[in-house]
């Protein structure tokens, strides 16, 4: 199994699970109130969604992977934004880094 293809599963199944978590947790509503996102909830959690799906998809094309990967960056330094804002711990704010590096990775290993 190579680098790109692990580190896009990882990505892929973490976004698709706090996508669909996003959708029907309902501490999840109550984060999302708390980051002044309530009214955004659904678009951001069918985003996720749909990036997810987007970079199993990448596994066939390769254009999709380094597009998907890309914009989960660009959520992820929004989401590191938004926690810094709102004042969150570090730790709270540690898994928004972690998958900005992670999705900044696989468009690196995917652009050449």
């Amino acid at each position: 199994m190579d680098l790109e293809f692990f580190l896009s599963g990882i990505s892929a199944l973490s976004f698709l699970y706090y996508g669909i978590n996003s959708l029907i947790s309902k501490k999840m509503v109550l984060e999302y109130k708390r980051w002044g996102f309530a009214s955004k909830r659904y678009l951001i959690a069918f985003s996720q969604i749909f990036a997810s799906v987007g970079l199993i998809l990448g596994f066939y094309y390769n254009f999709l992977t380094i597009i998907f990967s890309f914009l989960l960056f660009l959520m992820m330094i929004g989401a590191m934004i938004t926690r810094i804002r709102v004042k969150d711990s570090f730790l709270n704010t540690l898994p928004s880094i972690f998958y900005a590096i992670l999705n900044f990775i696989i468009f690196s290993l995917n652009i050449n």
